[in-house]
């Protein structure tokens, strides 16, 4: 995998806000199944819930997508990406990794810092799946190569569970940490050149 250009991160054209204006309306008259739409005074960016479907190894787990769009969307693919999820009580959140492998484990963990007790509840950043790495970033070629304008929120959407319902088994890519460690200081996953090698991504 190597690095090309970065994404736009210009505000949205005319053409851009009026499509998606378009599909949010569609979006809460038909949500598709398995996801919901947290509303937010942001068009650009998309926060969306992710429920795994039942019957797969998935089923009934929940994950965070981020969709942000570029100037020229739909003539852009936008980008998708799954986010961390953590929670924790009192006066502030942290997170806690435990490496199994490129594996990683659910943890609860109890920490004791400078007298304050902090229950931490950790929560895997993304779907451990073969084509979705531990930083969130998908291969997934609608996303890239194979974007078409005709596509939607909605289409992308039902791609990505389509992905996890098809799965045999939970595991990150082979090439997870080597990928993780180039992307360091937020490097987006348009800037990667993706190899598509399976007929389901």
């Amino acid at each position: 995998m190597t690095s090309s250009s970065s994404p736009s991160r210009k505000a949205l054209s005319k053409i851009a806000c009026n499509r998606l204006q378009k599909e949010l309306s569609e979006w809460q008259v038909n949500p598709p199944t398995g996801f919901k739409h947290k509303v937010t005074d942001n068009l650009q960016k998309w926060i969306i819930e992710v429920t795994g479907a039942p019957g797969t190894l998935y089923a009934n787990e929940t994950y965070k997508l981020q969709v942000d769009f570029p100037e020229h969307y739909p003539m852009e693919s936008p980008q998708a990406t799954f986010l961390i999820s953590f929670s924790g009580i009192y006066m502030k959140v942290l997170f806690f990794y435990v490496l199994t492998g490129s594996q990683i484990v659910i943890s609860v963990c109890s920490f004791y810092l400078k007298g304050l007790n902090l229950w931490v509840v950790f929560v895997p950043p993304a779907p451990l799946h073969p084509h979705i790495y531990s930083n969130g970033h998908i291969c997934l070629d609608i996303l890239y190569d194979s974007w078409s304008p005709a596509m939607t929120v909605s289409s992308v959407c039902i791609s990505i569970l389509s992905m996890l319902s098809s799965s045999p088994e939970k595991q990150r890519p082979a090439d997870n940490d080597r990928y993780v460690k180039n992307c360091k200081n937020g490097r987006s996953p348009k800037e990667t050149r993706w190899w598509f090698h399976d007929d389901k991504a």
